[in-house]
């Protein structure tokens, strides 16, 4: 990457990640729009698990007494009490089915590319409208999702997973798929973003590992590309928190269903 290009990328990166926006299609619109680039979905998929690292360590400060916490409970895993073993069990089971999925759809991504490049914008659209719908129904009914994070099971696992499994297709939003999930599942707002957020950790680092960054080379466009996604990442977490906790939620949610809808259509 050139150093302006890294700039913008990371910068955008650092945004995306967090919104039911896929950060893989944002990339792919600035590179071409922007720099007038031509990126292959093998190509962008590499540019996005390296800029990538920098989102994946802001949520790993931003959430770091909850993750060594479970990563403390982990290890004592029979003396935890039941609301810390539904999380673990919740976040292994997600992470397995996500990962598994995630290697099924990468191993056939070539043959895959016709089916999505005519899917995906349908797949997008029927998201978004369910993002409004979800939200509609909390204003006129005045209803959230009842169920915390620590009330969190086995299917919840499975569905979440495969949720966070489809979203390594390029164009399908890691986020938007997996938090509109566990809203449908009757999560909490705050708790089905945090737990979305974390959840992004060990599928991220586990994809730059089988992936591979090496084809990059560290200049200092690429490190200020990762430092900007780094910062962006991090300010992005704490104002979609803070949005969650002080705006009703369905308006917070019908915001997200605009943005799904809008990436389709610009």
């Amino acid at each position: 990457m050139e150093f302006f290009e890294a700039i913008i990328l990371g910068a955008v990166q650092g945004v995306a990640e967090w919104i039911p926006i896929s950060s893989e299609g944002v990339t792919l619109l600035v590179a071409t729009k922007l720099f007038e680039g031509s990126i292959t979905i093998k190509e962008m998929i590499t540019i996005s698990l390296y800029l990538h690292l920098g989102t994946f360590l802001a949520a790993l400060i931003y959430f770091k007494k909850d993750i060594w916490y479970l990563i403390k409970q982990l290890f004592q895993y029979k003396k935890a009490n039941e609301k810390t073993k539904n999380l673990i069990n919740f976040y292994i089971i997600a992470t397995l089915v996500s990962g598994l999925l995630g290697l099924l759809i990468l191993g056939g991504i070539t043959e895959l590319e016709g089916a999505i490049a005519f899917s995906q914008g349908a797949i997008l659209i029927t998201l978004g409208i369910l993002l409004l719908l979800t939200g509609l129904l909390q204003i006129w009914h005045k209803h959230e999702g009842k169920r915390v994070s620590t009330d969190i099971n086995i299917t919840d696992g499975i569905i979440t997973g495969v949720a966070q499994g489809l979203a390594v297709i390029p164009g399908f939003s890691r986020s938007g798929f997996t938090v509109s999930a566990l809203l449908l599942r009757g999560i909490k707002d705050t708790d089905a973003l945090k737990l979305s957020f974390i959840l992004s950790l060990p599928i991220v680092l586990i994809g730059n590992i089988i992936l591979d960054t090496s084809p990059f080379i560290f200049t200092l466009g690429s490190l200020m590309g990762l430092t900007l996604s780094f910062v962006f990442g991090l300010l992005t977490i704490h104002g979609l928190l803070k949005l969650s906790q002080k705006f009703q939620f369905g308006w917070f949610v019908i915001f997200f269903g605009v943005l799904v809808i809008g990436s389709v259509l610009i």
